[in-house]
């Protein structure tokens, strides 16, 4: 099986100029945890995920001290609605993660899971020359329950 047997598409897509309130709201809008950045051309130059949008954890230069940090800024107590009220003008390129993990429409979908497994991800966009074609998720593996259960003859339900 290919992975273009199991991909989402189309794919959402944004440009690396749009703001990061853009990104949230079409996120929202769609129900999806990530969203490939392009540039003019239409080429992948990043990825945004839900979880660049809930902070990481960082640690303190020279310390083994390690603290949260949202769009590069180490959260406060009182700090975290003016973190997000300024973000909303960043722009995407500014947080987006780069470059890409991707895979190709052609590849065999063990090619792509191991991808997965190897660099922990929980969804690749696939490219073609460049370009955003789809997106596999974690997700998505769950068509493989359903397509390997129709190749061995068996159906919905019990017999």
């Amino acid at each position: 099986m290919q992975v273009k047997d199991i991909m989402s598409q189309p794919v959402i897509t944004v440009h690396e100029e749009a703001s990061l309130e853009e990104v949230a709201k079409l996120m929202l809008q769609h129900d999806i945890g990530a969203v490939p950045v392009v540039d003019d051309d239409g080429r992948l130059v990043g990825i945004i995920t839900e979880s660049d949008f809930t902070g990481k954890e960082r640690g303190f230069p020279f310390s083994v001290y390690r603290a949260p940090q949202v769009f590069g800024e180490w959260i406060t107590p009182d700090g975290i609605e003016r973190i997000y009220a300024a973000a909303r003008a960043r722009k995407a390129k500014e947080i987006m993660s780069a470059p890409v993990v991707t895979a190709r429409e052609d590849e065999p979908v063990t090619a792509l899971v191991e991808r997965m497994t190897h660099y922990d991800l929980h969804r690749i966009p696939l490219g073609r020359d460049g370009v955003p074609v789809g997106m596999v998720t974690r997700h998505d593996l769950l068509k493989l329950m359903l397509d390997s259960a129709r190749q061995l003859g068996r159906t919905e339900g019990p017999a």
